[in-house]
């Protein structure tokens, strides 16, 4: 019986079988890679070169930023290769890389979508302390709690998976080296230790949910007793973006985890991880650019100068 020491590779599951489907997904992907490196980039690019968006929102939004570039580099980049080289392998230390990065960053990611809320919250409810509750140390050390967090977080599952045995073969049904999908392979009862874990993690997910959730009832309520109409329209145009970045975040992810075993395929699977490890990271810079008119006209002088560079 082989175990996790015998073992020097994965295989992942590939988008197609013939060669002409694999360059096509690769020439995609490789679209929606170069899409997600812009917009991010963009963003980052212009939160730190424009003072006036050195504030609070825009911190976190450039930490966004950074996460959703390397949330898409953790998982695209091999996926891309296996279907332009027409493989299937990724070794071992790769795989374990995987799921440190997925945890790291897909953790960091959902806390600072928290912590982002809170943000709004105290812009809209308690504007008069705003400057107090998120003073500059205050959101670099928000910040750093997610960070760190998040590094304790995947540092955990991936020596909890990666300890298991591995005797049921070495063929991981996803694009990537997904937690599930390799506990499949372990042959002894460990793999429950990793599934407690699974299970504790799920609860955190669940207060953060209903603490953003608290959230935005509060800023409902607030926005709805303002007075004045362009005040209402300024306040929800600040708070849309978020809402909308952090319903993609989650329905996905739900999506994904959550779908009934009856309709579950390996295509279907395939198709789903894309949706949630992808789709977000492409859209998250379009849905903050589109609604909020300081951050599109900063990226506008932002690419003007660049241009006028090249020129």
């Amino acid at each position: 019986m082989s175990n996790s020491s015998s073992i020097t590779e994965f295989l992942l599951l590939p988008f197609a079988d013939t060669r002409e489907l694999q360059l096509l997904h690769f020439m995609l992907f490789l679209g929606i890679y170069l899409a997600a490196l812009l917009g991010n980039g963009l963003i980052l690019t212009t939160v730190a070169c424009d003072h006036r968006l050195h504030t609070p929102m825009y911190f976190f939004l450039l930490n966004l930023a950074l996460l959703d570039l390397g949330c898409i580099s953790t998982t695209l980049p091999k996926a891309m290769a296996n279907s332009l080289w027409d493989a299937r392998a990724i070794s071992y230390a790769g795989c374990a890389a995987q799921v440190f990065f997925f945890f790291f960053l897909f953790s960091v990611e959902y806390c600072l979508l928290t912590i982002m809320s809170y943000d709004r919250y105290i812009a809209i409810c308690k504007p008069l302390h705003y400057g107090t509750l998120l003073s500059s140390r205050a959101c670099a050390q928000m910040a750093a709690a997610a960070w760190g967090s998040g590094v304790l977080y995947a540092l955990l599952h991936t020596a909890n998976t990666f300890s298991l045995p591995f005797c049921r073969g070495c063929v991981i049904d996803q694009f990537f080296c997904e937690v599930p999908q390799i506990l499949k392979l372990s042959c002894s009862n460990s793999y429950l230790r990793e599934i407690g874990l699974l299970t504790f993690s799920v609860f955190v997910f669940l207060g953060c949910f209903v603490y953003i959730v608290l959230s935005y009832v509060q800023i409902f309520r607030a926005v709805l007793r303002m007075p004045s109409e362009r005040g209402r329209h300024k306040a929800f145009s600040t708070c849309l973006p978020h809402l909308f970045v952090v319903s993609l975040f989650i329905s996905t992810g739900i999506f994904s985890y959550l779908k009934p075993t009856s309709i579950s395929s390996p295509s279907l699977n395939l198709a789903v991880a894309v949706l949630y490890s992808v789709l977000p990271q492409v859209l998250n810079p379009l849905i903050y650019s589109m609604r909020n008119q300081e951050l599109k006209e900063a990226i506008r002088k932002v690419m003007s100068w660049m241009f006028s560079r090249m020129c």
